[in-house]
């Protein structure tokens, strides 16, 4: 009888070691580790963080786990939940996107969270750091169409995943990996209004719900429980419910012979991938002609269909929220044609309501291409078009953005990234030395000197 696909997932899962790891998939882990932890810090201050923090602090329970930057200790499968939160809140996080976009850093807590419960090195913490990775961004490429694009959301994904992360620090053999992905998977599929027209702390909060639902089902299966083990292809499974064309090859093939995390990418901007080509064509524009957002009488963004669809609806040209405006590609494109950058400042409240943004975001117009539509998602190309109240017009054509692993983020680029993000909070000099021999340490002894 042939294996079911959660069993060859988790045979490879149980039988990857740190070992197997080529010396530069050790290194990009610890550079996603860098740019995760700086986003965590980044958002220390955000309305969503705070108040999840507050309500596991309030709850309390067995200090297990650390949670970033707050330095509270609690049960090992909240702060999976509180760190995946403050990792992904500014949109800041790294980005893969095939058939479907995911962040596999979301579910980066799951695997330091179990390993303070466990004491176990950060070795074996980070050999599950590229099980998130792999599954992760073998899941975007699974579905033909995404799942995004049959109206779901990626945490959909991320609820096959985390739990393999989970039970590989703990620890679990094949059988018990197995029904743990059985467990997880079965409750966790989301619907894709959290992205969709007016968003809502939900934007951020649902990956992180399926991280956490991984650790839990991990515990789960250590004690015993079972969980369906045909959950992708058996009756009902994802494969049944989701309808027809499902690459397995791209789910299964060649495993071990290379490694996702790899092909991943980092963000340069704090906002939804696709506005960052866009973003980059902007600024390029306006600082190198050094034109003044004034003397702009209208700006035209060639994108593809789903771009267009995600980021130029309605709600997008007066955004009222910090999840809104990070996905709102007029108000991006305002920001850089004001300021020429967008930071996580872009975003605070007032910045939203900054009469200049709204001077210029009604100048700001989306046009879908077919031709761009064939080239993604191999390519993420952008036109940006700015015609001048003079009459003068001038146009940038880009492919990619910075952070895309053809133009990958430079150690300068994300040193700078992450000590905007630390800024006053903590000594990002500090953050990289420990993060970069962090595979000398137990997970405990790491998280203690930060």
């Amino acid at each position: 009888m042939e294996k079911s696909i959660s069993r060859q997932i988790a045979e490879f899962a149980v039988a990857l070691r740190y070992e197997d790891l080529p010396e530069n998939v050790r290194y990009e882990i610890k550079r996603y580790l860098y740019d995760s932890f700086g986003c965590a810090l980044g958002s220390m201050h955000t309305r969503d963080v705070n108040a999840i923090h507050d309500i596991y602090s309030e709850m309390g329970g067995r200090e297990e786990a650390t949670v970033i930057g707050f330095r509270t200790r609690m049960p090992a499968v909240n702060a999976a939940f509180v760190n995946a939160l403050m990792i992904r809140s500014l949109d800041f996080n790294d980005i893969y996107w095939k058939q479907d976009p995911s962040h596999p850093s979301d579910i980066i807590p799951a695997a330091l969270a179990m390993g303070e419960r466990v004491g176990a090195s950060m070795k074996t913490v980070m050999t599950a750091i590229v099980l998130a990775y792999e599954f992760e961004q073998r899941m975007c490429e699974f579905a033909r169409p995404g799942v995004r694009e049959r109206k779901w959301h990626h945490a959909t994904l991320t609820q096959f995943v985390s739990p393999l992360v989970a039970g590989k620090v703990l620890g679990l053999n094949a059988d018990q990996m197995v029904n743990a992905v059985g467990i997880s998977a079965c409750h966790n599929h989301t619907i894709g209004c959290p992205t969709a027209g007016k968003l809502t702390m939900m934007k951020n909060t649902v990956d992180p719900m399926a991280t956490q639902s991984g650790v839990l089902a991990a515990l789960m299966a250590q004690k015993g429980y079972t969980g369906t083990e045909a959950i992708f292809e058996g009756k009902e499974g994802l494969m049944d419910v989701f309808g027809p064309d499902w690459d397995t090859g791209a789910l299964l093939g060649d495993l071990g012979k290379s490694f996702k995390i790899l092909e991943c990418s980092m963000k340069a901007f704090p906002t939804e991938a696709l506005t960052h080509t866009h973003i980059s064509a902007a600024i390029k524009i306006v600082s190198e002609n050094d034109i003044d957002y004034r003397d702009i009488a209208s700006v035209t963004i060639t994108t593809i269909a789903r771009a267009c669809d995600i980021l130029f609806d309605p709600h997008k040209y007066r955004p009222d929220s910090r999840e809104t405006a990070d996905h709102s590609l007029p108000y991006c494109i305002a920001c850089a044609l004001v300021d020429r950058k967008v930071t996580t400042q872009s975003f605070d409240d007032e910045r939203i309501y900054d009469p200049r943004i709204r001077e210029v975001i009604d100048k700001i117009h989306g046009e879908a291409s077919e031709e761009f539509e064939k080239m993604f998602p191999a390519k993420q190309p952008s036109r940006v078009r700015i015609r001048l109240k003079n009459g003068k017009e001038y146009s940038v054509y880009l492919e990619y953005p910075k952070g895309d692993p053809r133009e990958p983020m430079t150690e300068a680029d994300l040193d700078a990234k992450v000590s905007a993000l630390c800024a006053d909070r903590y000594d990002a000099n500090k953050l990289k030395d420990i993060l970069f021999r962090c595979d000398t340490m137990s997970t405990r002894e790491m998280m203690e000197k930060l």
